[in-house]
């Protein structure tokens, strides 16, 4: 690592490499390179002819760096076999080291999972939800972890879905929101059909359950702080499935979003002074533009316009549309899904998870979406839809408008899975953002990205006062014609986790005019602009 004139600033030596230019024989924009990085992982279902509801939720996973060698290594979930940790090997390739590490689930009904330094101890931490009692492992730092669960308090009996970390209160620890789903067990399995045709059941044939916030004591123990916060809802109508942490407002707290299915999205209104306020009606944030409860699915948040402002997308059923709810300001979101270019498209597949990246490095963030029905017999039911669909890859125009790009993304694109859960991240450190897509009952598929080289810069934030991964922390930077902002988040998409380190495409530009960081405790930083762009930065907060 090199220092810079600025303290607390260094750069970590990983540059990126050509590759061909656009043109008529150019390779596609991703190939799945899942195989050739000996990324072998196989979602089992556990489906059966009782068709449990829960067996076609799953799965989640996500990208982490658990022993800090600057190589992404990847975390994957199962519903009715071990979950698997793959180390990052300085080739692109992957070691299974579940064993070792100690974090296969114990035959846990696993859902999803997510990943943060809790005790900033400064190795990354891993929580897994479950139908049943979730698990959260402890880094030891040795390349083992330690089921802590009991010990910390976290172990939500409940149907736990997505979990999503932020230090809600600013007092320099990590707290964790889980969402639940619906009040089920194998006891009292419901039989569900549509014309005599066996069916998984919709989410109307159970009660919802209720979500639980857990306040981090800073002593490796939590507390349920939900109704405290004021974030307890009534559970009949939370039947939650993604969530987010982000600043909706600039004002330097965290507020939260949570897609729920069927019923009204949440979003709450951090007041900074640990509580929050409901203001999901108030905001046009809770419904489309049909004031009509969607499916909500997964969930995803970005500055798509350059004006410092989150906008938030949430994936949803068939024939419902997926939802951009663009922020206006002032606490305010309008549903734009039609003038983006995101309804259309989005109106007969099945959307789980999504994912904003700048996946050709032109300075826009663009949109991945994974589908894939929960039906095994869609087709049945309706003949215009499928089980197994395609992905899809959004371009984004600029102006708030999405051109979809599917057809000419790759074959990986024109493959059909059940896609879940989905992750963004460099596993390979080439400067170009990859995709990591989980399929129910189903192989991983890693998307590795080969768009041409443009320019970029990442960044890897350490927090010093403030929590140790730096969740929360908002960056912008700017060069000419250029300004965006982005955060550093736990926990996103549905059940998954993407890259904690932040990247920024920079198009043709060879230079960065100016790099700001206000760290989660408020603090705000001038970062000196690196020499040279194409490469990682370590962004320290100054002491």
């Amino acid at each position: 690592m090199l220092s810079l004139p600025r303290a607390g600033v260094g750069l970590l030596l990983l540059s990126g490499g050509a590759v061909a230019l656009p043109g008529s024989d150019e390779p596609p924009l991703f190939v799945d390179a899942a195989a050739a990085a000996r990324l072998d992982f196989r979602h089992s279902s556990g489906a059966s002819a009782e068709k449990h509801i829960y067996e076609t939720m799953g799965s989640g996973g996500g990208f982490l760096d658990y022993d800090n060698d600057g190589r992404l290594d990847v975390y994957l979930v199962n519903t009715a076999g071990p979950n698997r940790l793959f180390h990052g090997n300085p080739d692109g390739t992957f070691t299974d080291v579940t064993a070792k590490a100690g974090v296969d689930g114990g035959g846990s009904v696993g859902m999803g999972c997510s990943f943060a330094d809790y005790d900033n101890d400064g190795f990354v931490d891993i929580y897994v939800t479950n139908l049943g009692p979730n698990i959260l492992y402890h880094n030891n730092g040795d390349g083992t972890f330690t089921d802590v669960t009991a010990k910390a308090g976290v172990g939500d009996p409940l149907w736990s879905t997505s979990a999503v970390w932020a230090d809600y209160d600013h007092d320099g620890y990590l707290d964790l929101y889980v969402c639940n789903y619906l009040r089920f067990s194998r006891a009292d399995h419901r039989r569900c059909s549509y014309h005599d045709v066996p069916i998984y059941c919709y989410p109307h044939s159970y009660d919802g359950a209720p979500n639980t916030l857990y306040h981090n004591n800073r002593d490796g123990t939590f507390t349920d702080s939900t109704a405290r916060a004021g974030v307890r809802e009534d559970p009949r109508a939370s039947k939650s499935l993604g969530a987010i942490w982000f600043d909706m407002d600039g004002d330097g707290d965290a507020d939260l979003y949570v897609a729920n299915d069927t019923t009204p999205n949440f979003l709450f209104e951090n007041k900074g002074n640990g509580t929050f306020a409901d203001i999901s009606l108030v905001s046009g944030a809770a419904f489309g533009e049909a004031g009509v409860a969607k499916a909500g699915m997964g969930v995803d948040a970005a500055d798509l316009d350059g004006s410092g402002r989150f906008h938030v997308f949430v994936t949803n059923f068939s024939f419902e549309t997926n939802t951009l709810f663009w922020n206006e300001g002032g606490g305010r979101f309008s549903d734009r899904s039609i003038e983006a270019g995101l309804a259309g498209p989005s109106f007969v597949p099945l959307g789980f998870g999504a994912n904003f990246l700048d996946y050709d490095n032109d300075g826009l963030l663009d949109l991945f979406v994974a589908n894939g029905h929960v039906f095994d017999n869609a087709p049945l039911i309706n003949p215009s839809t499928e089980y197994r669909q395609v992905n899809q890859l959004f371009h984004n125009l600029g102006l708030g408008r999405f051109q979809e790009v599917t057809g000419s993304a790759g074959p990986c694109f024109a493959r059909k899975d059940v896609g879940r859960g989905s992750a963004a991240g460099d596993y390979d450190n080439d400067g170009r953002v990859d995709l990591l897509v989980m399929n129910n009952n189903g192989a991983v598929v890693l998307l590795h990205n080969q768009a041409r080289a443009r320019s970029w810069l990442g960044m890897k934030l350490r927090g010093a006062h403030c929590n140790r991964d730096a969740v929360g922390a908002r960056v912008t930077v700017e060069a000419a014609g250029y300004r965006l902002t982005q955060e550093v988040r736990a926990g996103s998409s549905y059940m998954s986790q993407s890259d904690l380190r932040l990247h920024f495409g920079l198009g043709s530009r060879t230079q960065v005019n100016a790099i700001r960081v206000t760290w989660p405790c408020g603090k705000r930083q001038e970062v000196a602009p690196p020499a040279a762009l194409n490469r990682y930065l370590l962004v320290t907060e100054p002491s």
